[in-house]
């Protein structure tokens, strides 16, 4: 089981600055979330295939998976973990509309890494909705969206 929780932070340096505080950005005092085992690399890269529109072929190869987040903090570290989530798939939830995300749930949740949590669509769709809630109020406070990971 992975901890992952998105923040919103306004530059790379506030959101690795979490990393000191036990138990991340929630306590830490930041606009979060926790979406246990959604990691931003994977998990977030078939997402971005398709809410992005680049279609559900896309998003089941691993090339869709590569740049979904970068990582920010020191990859000498043993964790946490701090990812940037990429500004173009932060700007296309922060836009989509419910039944966007609704239709991209469905998709979304048949990929293996959300099949494997017992993730449906209803579930995923929930998920979705949190993370554009997030991703709206971080492009409204001119912020960008991380996950703090940990194991």
């Amino acid at each position: 089981m992975t901890l992952c929780d998105y923040f919103s932070a306004p530059d790379d340096a506030a959101a690795v600055a979490v990393i000191g505080t036990p138990g991340g950005p929630i306590p830490a005092g930041f606009d979060a979330i926790s979406l246990k085992d959604i990691d931003p690399v994977v998990v977030l890269g078939r997402l971005e295939a398709l809410i992005a529109e680049r279609g559900h072929a896309a998003a089941g190869t691993a090339e869709s998976a590569a740049g979904a987040a970068q990582l920010v903090s020191s990859p000498d570290s043993e964790g946490p973990f701090v990812f940037r989530v990429p500004d173009t798939l932060t700007a296309a939830l922060a836009a989509a509309g419910p039944a966007e995300l609704v239709r991209a749930a469905e998709p979304w949740s048949r990929t293996d890494e959300l099949r494997q949590f017992g993730i449906d669509a209803p579930t995923a769709a929930g998920m979705l909705e949190v993370l554009a809630a997030l991703a709206r109020r971080a492009r409204e406070g001119k912020a960008r969206v991380y996950c703090w990971w940990a194991l």
